[in-house]
């Protein structure tokens, strides 16, 4: 029987271990921490029974992709929940705009720019399922639906400061602002477009849900689907040369490239170490975890249905704050994402002490601390939100980093959202999963399609060694 053994048990790895157990092949994922999930873990930080998600918390490209479709996780208590609003902005003096799952209600509040949201976002939801089975895939192959990407291509490819100005409204401007800033990438650069335009889509399409009982659900639920095939899932075991853990048929590595590098060692052809060495990690984040009596006091109403509330104010206020960044510096007013996952699943909650979760988006290794800034942000357009504040648990940029040594220098999306790296990550190859060593894999979020709780990466590398496994190129 072919053998794999899996490094990491993230949503990718666990991806990719399901994908080949399914496939009748002898299973074994060893994960280094003592909780399995990677991104997807979730855990009572701060008050007994007020359930955080460590890191991803919203999953809106997991519902619909050639992975959800090929296992069936509900059956293994994975369950999505959705807010009424799927985002939301809020500006100064109570004004703000958020986002529907409907186009059209999401343009009528928008007043004069509903008309360019109407026009950007209306036919890409209508073409979505078709443009993400091409985007879910690396870059370089023969799309199958060809004019739908080149739709999509066309708005991706701007600098966001460029696309902007379709808006000409603070709320328009502000509401495009916060789903760009996810690329964390200086909004004049090339392509930062591209992570506003698919997120703000899939919005559309399949919201923002949340997993019932935290992201954790995802990860648990893959796992019992593994050992039902067989497959075994270690925790506590730490893995730092491809020596550990041979002989095995396949080796998938849910890791970061240079750790990849590390692992693989000599056996690795300079070349694709060297490509993996020199790939470029993004901005760090600092995440704060809030225990907050009745939620938080937003005086822009929408944002108090929101799942996700993106906190920075106008558009250029945020295109400075991810300029800054992006330059190693500190803002005095960072991007802050909040995240409300209770609306939309309240078990997450105790009495009235519903978990907020919040990150900011600081420099790369950041060694401060965040925590006032992120308070301050929330402050600004949440009066009162600090007297709420029942219990709080901080993770800094570096503290990212050793929680999940993926995240390096607290880069929670596993790689800069560069140009080069949009379209060529982890190295400019036709099979980015292959390491030039038979049978050893990477399939990490530094993979193409990237970061998210979809487990696509872990998919397709597994996809990839099943093929030459078969005598298929």
């Amino acid at each position: 029987m072919t053998k794999a053994v899996v490094v990491g048990s993230g949503p990718n790895g666990l991806a990719a271990a399901l994908t080949l157990a399914a496939e009748g092949v002898e299973v074994e994922v060893l994960e280094a921490a003592d909780t399995i999930g990677g991104g997807t873990r979730s855990s009572e930080l701060t008050v007994p029974g007020v359930l955080h998600d460590e890191c991803s918390g919203f999953h809106p490209l997991a519902v619909d992709t050639a992975f959800s479709r090929r296992f069936d996780l509900a059956r293994h208590g994975l369950r999505w929940r959705w807010p009424q609003i799927q985002y939301a902005h809020p500006l100064d003096d109570g004004r703000g705009a958020a986002a529907w799952r409907s186009v059209e209600d999401t343009a009528a509040q928008l007043g004069s720019d509903g008309r360019g949201w109407r026009q950007i976002f209306g036919p890409l939801t209508e073409r979505f399922d078709g443009i993400a089975e091409d985007f879910l895939r690396p870059m370089l192959h023969v799309p199958a639906h060809p004019i739908k990407l080149a739709r999509f291509g066309a708005f991706s490819l701007a600098p966001a400061s460029l696309l902007a100005r379709r808006w000409s409204t603070d709320e328009g401007r502000a509401l495009f602002a916060g789903v760009a800033a996810h690329a964390l990438r200086p909004f004049g650069s090339p392509v930062s477009s591209a992570i506003g335009v698919a997120l703000g889509t899939a919005a559309h399409r399949y919201g923002w849900p949340v997993a019932e009982g935290g992201s954790r659900s995802i990860a648990s639920a893959m796992v019992s689907l593994i050992e039902e095939f067989g497959g075994k899932v270690q925790t506590g075991v730490s893995v730092s040369s491809l020596q550990e853990i041979l002989p095995a048929d396949i080796v998938m590595l849910d890791v970061a490239p240079a750790a990849a590098a590390r692992i693989v060692g000599d056996r690795m052809p300079s070349r694709i170490a060297r490509a993996l060495t020199r790939y470029r990690h993004g901005p760090g984040t600092f995440k704060v975890e809030f225990a907050v009596h009745e939620g938080v006091p937003w005086t822009h109403e929408e944002s108090r249905h929101a799942g996700t509330v993106h906190v920075g104010g106008t558009f250029e206020e945020i295109a400075t704050a991810e300029a800054v960044v992006n330059r190693g510096r500190m803002p005095d007013r960072p991007f802050v994402l909040v995240g409300q996952q209770f609306l939309a699943d309240p078990t997450r909650t105790a009495g009235d002490i519903v978990p907020v979760y919040a990150y900011a988006h600081v420099p790369s290794g950041y060694t401060g601390d965040a925590t006032g800034a992120i308070e301050a942000q929330i402050e600004r357009f949440a009066p009162g939100f600090r007297d709420r504040i029942v219990a709080r648990h901080l993770r800094s940029a570096i503290e990212m980093e050793q929680h999940n040594p993926n995240y390096v220098g607290g880069d929670v999306v596993t790689g800069a959202n560069d140009a080069r790296q949009l379209i060529f990550r982890p190295r400019v190859t036709l099979d980015p999963y292959t390491l030039g060593v038979p049978g050893v894999y990477l399939c990490s979020a530094a993979t193409p399609p990237g970061a998210g709780a979809h487990g696509m990466c872990g998919y397709n590398a597994a996809q990839s060694a099943l093929r030459r496994r078969r005598g298929e190129q």
